[in-house]
C-alpha cells in the first residue's frame, strides 16, 4: 500500500459524496498514473450519488477523464511522463469469447473505472498503459474531457457501416447527437440533419454543422422532415435520445435499403405498431444496435480518430456544451445541481488544479 495521500471526492453512502483524504495509488509494472485534471460527470454518475445505484461503498466515481502522465510503470512504451491522455474506462477480461474477437464492449466480465473500481474523482489515478490514450496537448482538459462521448459517436458510425453522400438524420440533439452529426459531416455526408425537442439544442447543431434542424414539437415535423429529402427519407438514421418517440421515429423517416442505428438506450418499453414495424421489412431496412466504442487494438479505432479529428479541429466542442465547472473538493455542490430535472443542459465538469 502507498503511504503517500491525495485528495479525492468519496462517496460513502447514498447523497455523501465527501472531499477527503485517502491513500494515492501505486503504479505497478504496465501500468500509468495520470494526474487528472478535468474529469465530466456522466449521466451514469447521478444516480449513484443521489439514488442507490453504486456497485458499492465507498467509492470514487469519474471515468470521462483528461490530465496528464506523471509516471510510468516498468514496460510502459506507449506513453511518457508529461504526456496529455484521455482515460479509456472499459476494463475487459481479455480472456472471454467477445474479447477474443476484440469486441470489447460486449465483455460480460469486465471493470469498469469509477464504478467497479476507483475512477477519477481525484488527483490521481492508475490505469494499464492501454487505457490511456495521448492526444495533442493544443486541446484543452475541458474539451478532452468530452473525449469518450465523441468516441460513442463514433463507435456508432463504424459500427454503421457509415459511408458518405447520403443523407444523415440525427435524432436527438444532445452532446453525443452533435458529435454525431459532426462525425458525419466529416465523413461525407450530402446534408445532415438534426431532430430534437429543444431549440437551444438545435442552434448548437447548427453552430456545429448540421444543415438543417427540425423542432420535433411542431406538429408538421415528420412533412417538414421528410421534405428535406424531397420526401424520399433518408439513408442513413442514428438515433441518440434512448426514447420510444424518437426510436419509433426512425422507422418513418428511413428510406428504402436506409441503416437504422440505435446509440441511445430506452429506460422505459418501447412499442411498435405492426404497420410500423413492418417498414423494417418493407423497406428492407438494415437496423443496428451500438454499445461504448472499444474494438481491437484495444481501446480501438474509434479513440484514435477521435483524437486525430480533435488535433485537426474538424472535430469541435461548442463552448455550450459546457454548462458549469466546479472545483474537484465542490463535487457535492455539482451534484445538487441534478436534484432539479432539467436543470443541466450540458456537461459539468470538476477540475483539479
Amino acid at each position: 500500500m502507498s503511504t503517500k495521500q491525495m485528495r479525492a471526492a468519496v462517496l460513502y453512502a447514498r447523497e455523501r459524496l465527501v472531499y477527503d483524504e485517502i491513500p494515492e495509488p501505486v503504479t505497478g509494472p504496465g501500468e500509468v498514473k495520470v494526474h487528472v485534471r478535468a474529469c465530466g460527470i456522466c449521466g451514469s454518475d447521478v444516480p449513484r450519488v443521489l439514488e442507490d445505484a453504486a456497485f458499492f461503498y465507498p467509492i470514487v466515481l469519474g471515468h470521462e477523464f483528461a490530465g496528464d502522465v506523471v509516471e510510468v510503470g516498468e514496460g510502459v512504451s506507449s506513453v511518457r511522463a508529461g504526456d496529455t491522455v484521455a482515460g479509456a474506462a472499459l476494463l475487459p477480461c481479455m480472456k472471454c469469447e467477445d474479447c477474443a474477437r476484440g469486441d470489447y464492449g460486449l465483455c460480460k466480465n469486465y471493470s469498469f473505472l469509477g464504478s467497479r473500481k476507483n475512477g477519477a474523482f481525484s488527483d490521481y489515478v492508475v490505469l494499464p498503459q492501454e487505457n490511456v490514450v495521448k492526444y495533442d496537448p493544443s486541446v484543452p482538459y475541458t474539451t478532452a474531457v468530452l473525449f469518450e462521448p465523441c468516441t460513442v459517436a463514433m463507435h456508432g458510425l463504424r459500427k454503421a457501416g457509415y459511408t458518405g453522400g447520403g443523407t444523415t438524420v440525427i435524432l436527438g440533439g444532445g452532446t453525443i447527437g452533435v458529435f454525431t452529426a459532426q462525425l458525419c459531416r466529416i465523413f461525407g455526408a450530402s446534408k445532415v440533419v438534426v431532430l430534437d425537442i429543444d431549440d437551444d439544442r438545435l442552434a448548437m447543431a447548427e453552430r456545429m454543422g448540421a444543415d438543417a434542424t427540425v423542432n420535433t414539437t411542431d406538429p408538421d415535423f415528420m412533412e417538414k422532415a421528410l421534405a428535406l429529402t424531397d420526401g424520399r427519407g433518408f439513408d442513413w438514421l442514428f438515433e441518440v435520445a434512448g426514447q420510444p418517440a424518437t426510436m419509433q421515429m426512425a422507422f418513418s423517416l428511413a428510406a428504402s435499403k436506409a441503416t437504422v442505428c440505435f446509440i441511445g438506450f430506452p429506460h422505459v418499453p418501447v412499442t411498435f405498431e405492426p404497420r410500423l414495424w413492418e417498414s423494417l421489412n418493407l423497406k428492407e431496412l438494415t437496423l443496428v444496435g451500438s454499445r461504448m466504442s472499444y474494438n481491437a487494438p484495444f481501446p480501438g479505432p474509434d479513440w484514435t480518430l477521435v483524437a486525430h479529428y480533435l488535433a485537426t479541429g474538424q472535430l469541435k466542442i461548442d463552448p455550450s456544451m459546457i454548462f458549469k465547472r466546479y472545483p474537484m473538493k465542490e463535487a457535492s455542490a455539482a451534484f445538487d445541481l441534478f436534484r432539479q430535472p432539467g436543470a443541466v443542459k450540458g456537461k459539468v465538469i470538476l477540475e483539479n488544479e
